[in-house]
């Protein structure tokens, strides 16, 4: 059964220059990042992909995001943004999300999984285990007030299967769509891309697996802040990397079949929001 898909924007922010994030424009204005969520809807149930700023980290920003992300990425804090809002806004009742299948649980990824507390999680095993029990660094990027409300987690692990040559979990079995984990770590322990079938054609949402849109067609016109700030908040260098590099050989290779985008690049969320 077909689904259909929306592209949501759940959290703006206006980084540093806008010359060091996109590679072009001015040294004095503020960068653009959005946070890019898609909306699924099935004849089951909706189900969300990551979940950006949530409604309670709008409210009380310092406590729930901390003052470095607040100062570093300056996020507009909009509560038309949240995804419970837009939810409602498309005329859905939020009660239908059932299921929510985050790239990875960093702060502006996971803080509206408070507002959908009824939905299952679906998260890749590595990733649950490094958000719930983090490490000293990892404290920065997992925010516990996000998971106060106790989320009904699904735990995934890889079980062989195979997606246009990368490992796949099948999210939510049972239901007649398709939404697949695609582990692609790096970024962090356990982050996964997020595949979803519409209307023939798969869309893969890469979440943080690259930044910049150039990285799977240009690697070398990466704008120089987004490539520093993606090495700061790397966890594991090495397949970071070489995903990155699969990424580019599927979109090269399989173009017919797949569509490729991350979670911030602004250009490519307009694309599927005004295309």
């Amino acid at each position: 059964m077909s689904v259909k898909v929306h592209h949501l924007n759940c959290g703006s922010m206006c980084p540093g220059c806008q010359r060091l994030i996109s590679g072009r424009g001015s040294w004095t204005v503020p960068g653009e990042l959005v946070s890019h969520c898609l909306l699924i809807e099935t004849s089951e149930s909706l189900i969300l992909v990551d979940t950006g700023l949530g409604l309670a980290d709008i409210h009380d920003p310092v406590r729930r995001l901390g003052r470095g992300f607040l100062s570093l990425l300056r996020p507009r804090l909009s509560i038309e943004e949240a995804a419970i809002s837009q939810v409602r806004g498309l005329g859905y009742d939020p009660r239908d999300v059932r299921h929510i299948v985050p790239t990875h649980l960093d702060l502006d990824h996971a803080g509206g999984l408070s507002d959908f507390p009824w939905a299952d999680v679906h998260v890749f095993g590595p990733e649950l285990r490094a958000a719930t029990n983090p490490s000293l660094l990892d404290r920065q990027r997992y925010r516990p007030l996000q998971f106060g409300h106790q989320p009904r987690w699904v735990e995934h692990q890889v079980q062989g299967d195979q997606w246009l040559g990368f490992e796949s979990i099948r999210a939510i079995p049972g239901l007649s769509a398709d939404v697949l984990i695609v582990p692609l770590v790096g970024h962090t322990r356990g982050h996964s891309g997020v595949a979803v079938q519409e209307n023939g054609k798969w869309l893969l949402h890469c979440g943080d697996a690259y930044f910049h849109r150039s990285q799977v067609d240009r690697p070398d016109e990466m704008p120089v802040g987004l490539r520093v700030f993606e090495a700061m908040v790397q966890t594991r260098r090495k397949p970071r990397l070489e995903n990155q590099r699969r990424l580019l050989e599927l979109a090269h290779q399989r173009r017919e079949q797949v569509e490729l985008f991350c979670a911030h690049d602004p250009e490519e969320f307009a694309r599927y929001r005004h295309g």
